[in-house]
């Protein structure tokens, strides 16, 4: 499976970021192969509107079946579901902390967004 996390730095041992759209960086992990990708998310930080959208485009583009994060806003939430990618929230600790999370089912699948926009 291929798991999008959002992260304050550049390697697994980063800090969950728990904003989606703003997040410093999506760290790709897949957890067959144990191949880990990074992305930078500078342009969804910096952006003044339209950072979940661009944020849910570039974890799409990513391939990744689904995303876990802190909190995820009601655009990017419709634009995840709507590219069949699974949103988990709640995520806490470093990026090999969520995914480990995410292995052992403490983290629930999400059915709708869980802050306003613009949080």
């Amino acid at each position: 499976m291929k798991v999008v996390v959002t992260a304050t730095g550049a390697t697994v041992d980063s800090a969950v970021d728990p904003r989606f759209g703003r997040a410093a960086a999506f760290i790709l992990v897949d957890t067959e192969s144990g191949e880990i990708q990074v992305q930078d998310n500078h342009a969804g930080v910096a952006a003044t509107q339209g950072a979940g959208i661009q944020a849910a485009e570039t974890v799409s583009r990513l391939g990744a079946d689904c995303l876990v994060t802190g909190h995820c806003g009601p655009k990017a939430y419709r634009s995840l579901h709507a590219a069949g990618v699974a949103v988990y929230t709640g995520a806490s600790g470093t990026v090999a902390d969520a995914v480990e999370q995410l292995r052992s089912g403490s983290l629930d699948r999400s059915d709708g967004p869980d802050v306003g926009g613009h949080w």
